[in-house]
């Protein structure tokens, strides 16, 4: 099963999901409402995504310039991609990690840390850009951006339910709502689902961001073994992250084991490394 697949799946089951608990927790009006509220919030969120998490980082725009080698590997893998040149900004962090932003290809970001380029070679550099740039042309901040609506939706439809339910409502609520011990077992579950459905979204366009940044570059070992670099340099030297932005660097910046592997929004490197290594190109 291709991971373009596995995507519009886990978008499918995310909606069914929001149908489902919408229904139960806040009938069809409930559903409509909360689905609105978030598409509201998300869709702001979206909009202005590059300006906000840029602001977040003190991320600053540099000029072909001021790097002229870094500019000019964007510039070529842009082309090669087929899409807009973005701009290109700088992270003042020395924990190396990369990611990519803006609402479309027209108005994309890709930004580094000053440790990533301290730390890896040329074509290591390079797979990373490849792979941020694989996001850009996918607009995998749309789709992510998606998948949030639908999933603040089914958070929303919860917290609505929880308040009604530990307010105690009278009889007649009880009587056309269920029993509030299992609403509220639901209430509970939906959003863990959903929130597992997001991250195993995040996983899949990871992977599929891995692979097109490796046949950009016509070779997967270099980004196979920046990601491993940029492994250890995560241990080792934590990143000061928003942890609601976790999703869009290349490594994840976070670290947790087990249980917390399950809402991880990156696979793990091993496998990202492994399945690189093992792409063939003619």
């Amino acid at each position: 099963m291709s991971n373009q697949f596995k995507t519009f799946l886990f978008l499918g089951a995310l909606t069914l999901l929001l149908v489902f608990f919408g229904n139960a927790l806040g009938g069809t009006g409930g559903m409509k409402v909360a689905l609105v509220m978030a598409a509201i919030m998300n869709l702001t969120s979206y909009w202005m995504s590059d300006k906000i998490v840029l602001r977040m980082y003190n991320a600053q725009q540099i000029s072909p310039q001021q790097a002229p080698e870094l500019s000019a590997m964007v510039g070529d893998l842009a082309q090669a991609a087929g899409v807009p040149m973005p701009k290109l900004f700088v992270v003042p962090q020395e924990t190396p990690n990369a990611f990519a932003t803006g609402r479309n290809p027209s108005n994309a970001v890709v930004a580094v840390t000053e440790g990533i380029v301290n730390l890896l070679s040329p074509s290591e550099l390079k797979g990373v850009l490849a792979h941020e740039m694989t996001h850009v042309r996918n607009r995998d901040i749309l789709i992510q951006s998606v998948a949030a609506t639908i999933g603040g939706a089914i958070m929303m439809l919860a917290d609505m339910f929880r308040f009604s339910a530990l307010s105690a409502g009278d009889q007649s609520n009880e009587q056309r709502r269920g029993n509030p011990l299992h609403l509220l077992l639901m209430a509970t579950l939906g959003p863990l689902a959903a929130m597992l459905i997001q991250t195993a979204i995040s996983r899949s366009r990871e992977f599929i961001a891995d692979e097109g940044g490796a046949r950009l570059c016509r070779d997967g070992e270099p980004l196979a073994r920046a990601l491993e670099k940029l492994q250890t340099a995560a241990h080792q030297m934590p990143m000061l992250v928003n942890p609601g932005t976790e999703n869009m660097f290349i490594v994840n910046p976070l670290t947790g084991g087990g249980l917390m592997s399950l809402f991880s929004t990156h696979p793990p490197v091993e496998e990202r490394v492994a399945r690189l290594r093992a792409m063939r190109f003619d």
